[in-house]
């Protein structure tokens, strides 16, 4: 578990970790309202070497970053269940040899069944606000052949 303590820390971690993704990985995010989801994927795409400044697509469902590697950040807060993903094009994101970072996770749980194999490295960061801007950061694999 990582442990950080204000915004840019967790920028740093998932910078850090965003270095260690490879074209078809996909990024499960968990965590509450506020706890800092869009910050790590900020920090994420600058792993990628994504220098587009990163903000929450709550509203357009998906903002796409073009680079090396493409970042599609997802955001499933407004989205009823899996079909309404699938509607918008899941399969073909999947395809497309980005990076697929998917917040609000926890509602579309089929999503991810679909992207565990072994063409696909499935991550879940599950992200707890503990107050003030302590953050609990915990990452895992969740399939897809990778080893952590």
């Amino acid at each position: 578990m990582i442990i950080t303590t204000n915004e840019n820390e967790t920028v740093l971690e998932g910078e850090k970790f965003g270095r260690r993704l490879t074209s078809g990985s996909v990024v499960a995010l968990y965590g509450g309202l506020g706890a800092g989801k869009t910050v790590f994927t900020r920090g994420l795409a600058m792993g990628l070497g994504i220098s587009d400044f990163v903000s929450s697509p709550t509203f357009t469902i998906v903002n796409e970053y073009p680079g090396n590697i493409p970042l599609f950040h997802f955001d499933m807060y407004r989205l009823e269940n899996d079909e309404e993903l699938f509607d918008i094009g899941w399969d073909d994101y999947l395809d497309r040899g980005g990076v697929c970072v998917v917040e609000w996770a926890d509602k579309v749980p089929k999503a991810f069944s679909c992207a565990a194999d072994d063409a696909h490295k499935l991550f879940a960061v599950r992200i707890e606000s503990m107050g003030d801007d302590t953050r609990h950061i915990d990452i895992s694999c969740e399939g897809g052949g990778f080893s952590c």
